[in-house]
């Protein structure tokens, strides 16, 4: 039986109904995921087996409950066979995620997102068919790999083998039309966005012409734009 934290079933269908977020295990990784829905205007459902986890958010999601996520019967009490997207975010209790998931999966979840600490727990979760798996250790270690070793001031990894990467505007193409760099042809990438000072990102086009101190955004495969980040 699921023991109500804060607020009943029909507040968790008032959430799915606006369209919002169950987020499950609320550790570092849950409780900073949610905190981030909730202040970009989505409303959250928070569970966690952890009383003192519960408490620590009460007042700070839309509603926060101490419930087992394991059993079907105290997930339909919280009606999140009524959520379109599920977060499960248990990292260290791998029987507990791998539970979850298979209960969500049973209760057709349309979008179900899962965190794992490892490739066999994650390739269990894709097994039982979780739509997205999330590794954040080890998509972090990547990404930092990449800022380390490169000038990136930060970089995204947007698919297997295709990034995102924001650098200072290289010399070499400051001061002419980007058109005229041959840029796609010489070095594989798009530059695809720029900064100027303080203002906005604005879009990048063959008639924009880079200056001293802007800041590109440039896509393209990861060796190409790791290579066209060394550029100075």
């Amino acid at each position: 039986m699921a023991r109500f934290a804060i607020f009943g079933a029909d507040t968790s269908r008032r959430i799915a109904e606006a369209d919002s977020v169950a987020v499950i295990g609320l550790g570092r990784f849950g409780s900073s995921l949610a905190l981030e829905l909730m202040a970009g205007g989505t409303d959250v459902l928070g569970i966690d087996v952890d009383e003192d986890l519960v408490q620590a958010l009460n007042g700070r999601l839309t509603q926060v409950v101490r419930a087992d996520s394991t059993k079907e019967e105290a997930l339909r009490q919280l009606a999140v066979d009524e959520f379109d997207r599920v977060v499960v975010a248990i990292g260290d209790d791998i029987s507990a995620s791998i539970l979850t998931c298979s209960v969500l999966l049973s209760l057709n979840i349309p979008i179900i997102w899962a965190k794992v600490g490892d490739d066999r727990h994650g390739l269990i979760l894709e097994q039982l068919g979780v739509h997205h798996v999330i590794y954040p250790e080890k998509d972090m270690g990547r990404k930092v790999a990449h800022l380390v070793r490169g000038a990136a001031l930060d970089y995204i990894e947007v698919d297997q083998g295709y990034a995102l990467v924001k650098i200072a505007a290289p010399t070499v193409l400051l001061g002419q039309r980007l058109g005229d760099t041959g840029l796609r042809k010489t070095h594989g990438v798009t530059i695809a966005a720029f900064k100027r000072d303080d203002q906005a990102w604005q879009n990048a086009d063959a008639d924009t012409v880079l200056h001293a101190g802007d800041t590109v955004l440039v896509v393209g495969p990861t060796p190409r734009a790791e290579s066209f980040a060394q550029l100075r």
